[in-house]
């Protein structure tokens, strides 16, 4: 894809673009909006997003980030955001459609690192990485019917988007939240994969209008890691192949889609466990 004729509105109607879709429709010439233009953009859709530390958000130029990523956004507010970059593009996008999870996720960073520090343990930690994947690769799956998340952790990957192809249609929202899974569908390859925490919610969520699903779901996704930070590892995510969902890719029309395991692995036995156990 050539990136300088690339016009971010071509994304606004393809699917699992849907929660940035009503900003990515308005820049309809090639090239990537100025942080300044980003700037305006949030001041619009999120007027009260804050940093975890509670300074207000602006996209700024990278620097040297001594102090790191991280807390540099939790002190003052700036986002590191590179120019004519579709990875800082789509997080500009993100702190619009997810504030507070956003903000969340960044004080919860400043948490572990400093209860680390305190601790003398040296490197990130888990529970940081797993911050970390959710914000590059998250995505929330939200059904009304329970059997979804339970098919999905197990892997059964031709039953739930093949077998149950149009009641899942019905029944379930994938909602992307990483930035870096939307820069990935841009060109979409085998294999993508996304980590997710599901959601199961009474069928009356689906009636939402999008807006409001999404503003639902980003407080609750926030109050959710805030409360399980204690047990959040890679662990805590479970693996999702984005070109199964239905919609995403006109090769998943037919059954044996779901049969190739380089793409749709079965669920990993434990060591020492025999097969039919």
């Amino acid at each position: 894809m050539n990136d300088a004729l690339a016009i971010p509105a071509a994304f606004a109607e393809r699917r699992l673009f849907e929660p940035i879709a009503p900003w990515l429709a308005r820049f309809t010439t090639p090239g990537l909006p100025s942080r300044a233009a980003l700037d305006a953009l949030l001041a619009e859709a999120a007027p009260a997003a804050r940093s975890g530390g509670g300074a207000p958000i602006r996209f700024a130029a990278p620097g040297d980030d001594e102090a790191g990523y991280e807390a540099r956004i939790f002190a003052t507010g700036e986002v590191p955001t590179r120019e004519a970059d579709w990875h800082d593009f789509f997080n500009a996008l993100a702190w619009c459609a997810w504030p507070r999870t956003k903000a969340c996720c960044n004080r919860l960073h400043l948490d572990e690192l400093r209860a680390r520090d305190a601790a003398g343990l040296a490197g990130r930690g888990p529970r940081r990485d797993a911050l970390t994947q959710f914000d590059e690769c998250g995505i929330v799956v939200v059904s009304a019917d329970p059997q979804v998340p339970a098919l999905l952790a197990a892997h059964a990957w031709e039953e739930v988007f093949w077998n149950r192809r149009e009641a899942l249609q019905h029944s379930t929202r994938f909602l992307v939240f990483g930035h870096g899974s939307w820069d990935q569908l841009r060109a979409p390859f085998p294999g993508l994969c996304a980590k997710a925490i599901h959601r199961v919610v009474d069928p009356a969520w689906l009636a939402l209008p999008a807006a409001a699903a999404r503003a639902e779901t980003d407080a609750w996704l926030a109050a959710r890691l805030a409360a399980t930070i204690g047990d959040f590892s890679p662990r805590s995510l479970g693996p999702l192949p984005l070109l199964g969902i239905p919609g995403v890719t006109p090769a998943s029309e037919s059954a044996g889609y779901y049969r190739d395991t380089r793409q749709f692995r079965p669920q990993r036995m434990p060591a020492g466990t025999a097969a039919g156990a």
